[in-house]
């Protein structure tokens, strides 16, 4: 009867472990599921930059060129929906920004002028002269500096649920209590951060989200790891404090002209809403503005679906305008 047992007790136990073994393996696999993915099929490359910075790049697909430029808390791993739509009538080209990501953290050249002056040389090198501009956040930023700074190279511009500094109403916005962290930065500020960037970011994906549930635990994870990297957060700081040192003076000399090519201005329905087609108005010449509903400032997080069918609209209308 003992022995019985012992067997009965064995084979139990032997059952529990396995159950637990494949619980474990299922959780992995949703986990990798959910975190944000390589698109199939791109390539990635890492190209110098004018003062030597190093940005890492990914590309895929073929056709008129188009370039994908995110922001702070997202690497360009947020685009893959929509690079992977795009790169079926598209050269999509998204990369890390200087400091962000897979990326330098170089010492100094973030502000937005700068910066577009990456993107330039990003397309330069992998040989596009013209191209769409998607921007998302601090990447709204230098999307609207490299259109104003070379407006004959940019086809169509689309700018996602971001103030543009120094474009009304920048002085209201910027009283929001909410942007505290534009200032936010120096060795104090990198030290309270160190080994709690978790914390930091999170204060950014809930405070910020309209959905803070859909940016999940696997993406917040994946997304710590890159900027708790040594001198992630001081590059990350310094794209803010650029805003006010830097960034607002450029753009009242660029703003002089404004931009002539057509526009596609999107804000969440909890976040810019529809203040993102006003801000662009005081910009652009030719603006269309979207709400995204459901959804607060992140996006290609809290609704791509959205996101993909505005933005691949946006250019396909162009290009059967081109063809006709």
């Amino acid at each position: 009867m003992k022995n019985r047992l012992s067997l009965y007790g064995s084979a139990l136990a032997a059952a529990l472990l396995a159950l637990f073994s494949l619980l474990s393996l299922l959780a992995s696999s949703l986990a990798l599921a959910a975190a944000p993915q390589p698109v199939p099929g791109f390539t990635t490359r890492i190209l110098a930059m004018q003062d030597g910075a190093q940005v890492f790049v990914r590309s895929g697909g073929s056709g008129p060129a188009v370039i994908l430029i995110h922001g702070f808390g997202d690497t360009g791993d947020m685009w893959g929906p929509l690079a992977a739509q795009l790169a079926k009538t598209h050269t999509v080209i998204v990369p890390d920004p200087r400091g962000m990501g897979r990326s330098s953290r170089a010492a100094a050249g973030y502000d937005k002028k700068s910066q577009a002056q990456d993107i330039r040389t990003v397309l330069t090198a992998l040989g596009q002269d013209r191209a769409a501009v998607v921007g998302h956040d601090i990447g709204t930023m230098v999307a609207y500096a490299y259109a104003a700074s070379y407006p004959d190279k940019v086809s169509k511009l689309v700018v996602m649920d971001a103030p543009v500094p120094g474009i009304a109403p920048w002085n209201q916005i910027v009283l929001s209590p909410k942007l505290w962290h534009f200032n936010f930065s120096g060795p104090d500020a990198e030290r309270l951060v160190a080994g709690r960037e978790r914390i930091y970011l999170d204060r950014f994906w809930n405070d910020f989200a309209g959905q803070p549930a859909r940016i999940d635990e696997e993406t917040r994870n994946y997304y710590t790891q890159l900027y708790a990297q040594p001198g992630a957060m001081r590059a990350a700081f310094a794209q803010f404090t650029a805003i006010g040192a830097q960034d607002v003076r450029d753009n009242a000399i660029l703003n002089r002209r404004k931009l002539p090519m057509p526009v596609l201005a999107i804000g969440g329905e909890q976040s810019f809403g529809a203040t993102m087609a006003e801000v662009m108005r005081n910009a652009a010449t030719d603006v269309t503005g979207a709400v995204v509903p459901n959804a607060g400032h992140w996006l290609m997080e809290e609704n791509p679906d959205a996101i993909v069918k505005l933005v691949s609209s946006f250019l396909d209308a162009k290009n059967k305008q081109a063809r006709n």
